[in-house]
């Protein structure tokens, strides 16, 4: 019997619209099964995702799809798999060890958007759990006469985050290890996306297996670090300025508690899908 070469199940007759096909069935457990497999292909290409839809008929399946799409079958994130992730207006790089940036949380840019519209933009920003530097280079990018600070305690993720800084907002972005007390500085924006699922609730688990625990759980009841910011949060904002801090879709009302008991006005913005997302805090 001859063995067939591996990836022969993505050679078909059909080429790449078959391989994407073959693909995507594997991928029942993803919400987006054909867009995974059409990020996997693009980048085992070398092409962008939107290069690859308009050449599709044309182009070749490389023996190394075959490699990718079992790692993703293995419920492996697809950006760690890529090693980036669209965020915003910008590209990051990510790794095992550092937390994958979501969609949701490009609400609490929208916040930040919204509270300086009509006026002059942040001039200093804070980024308080940096991650990858997604929040503050977004924020850069949106307002590009700012600087900042991405504070984080991991070191997986200042190395992360210290290589985006670099490469999307050179001289304008300072990473440090540290907590959530900052800088002990004001500045006009404070983003903050901190750890706040509880203990006991379920996640998927190209979540739970691959994406570093100690930026998802907050303790029994999701609130453990909320608890710990708040009391400091109001002296991180300057006059005018706002903080945007990201919440669970249950967490307006007991998270918002914690920072209304320290003086501060707090209300909410919800995600794309409706949902409670973004405490919009001001002193």
């Amino acid at each position: 019997m001859v063995e067939e070469p591996a990836g022969a199940e993505y050679a078909a007759p059909g080429g790449a619209r078959a391989a994407l096909a073959a693909a995507a069935a594997r991928f029942n457990f993803s919400e987006t099964p054909r867009l995974d497999a059409e990020l996997l292909l693009a980048h085992a290409l070398g092409l962008s995702r939107e290069r690859l839809l308009l050449t599709l008929s044309d182009q070749p399946v490389p023996p190394a799809f075959a490699a990718l799409v079992d790692r993703r079958a293995q419920h492996e994130p697809i950006a760690y798999i890529t090693g980036t992730r669209a965020f915003w207006t910008i590209d990051l790089q990510v790794a095992p060890g550092v937390l994958i940036p979501r969609p949701d949380s490009e609400t609490l840019i929208e916040a930040a958007v919204a509270h300086f519209a009509g006026a002059p933009g942040p001039r200093t920003i804070l980024d308080l759990g940096t991650g990858s530097g997604a929040l503050l280079l977004a924020a850069l990018d949106q307002w590009p006469d700012a600087t900042g600070v991405g504070i984080d305690a991991s070191p997986a993720a200042l190395e992360i985050a210290t290589i985006n800084a670099a490469r999307i907002a050179p001289g304008r972005a300072v990473i440090r290890s540290g907590d959530w007390h900052g800088t002990g500085e004001r500045f006009d924006l404070v983003l903050c996306n901190p750890p706040y699922v509880a203990l006991d609730v379920p996640i998927p688990a190209e979540v739970a297996e691959h994406e570093p625990a100690s930026a998802l759980y907050a303790g029994k009841d999701g609130l453990a670090d909320y608890a710990r910011i708040a009391p400091l949060l109001g002296r991180q904002i300057a006059f005018g300025g706002v903080a945007c801090v990201e919440i669970g879709a249950d967490q307006r009302q007991t998270a918002g508690a914690l920072f209304t008991a320290q003086g501060l006005h707090v209300t909410c913005r919800q995600d794309l899908a409706g949902r409670d997302r973004c405490l919009v805090i001001k002193p």
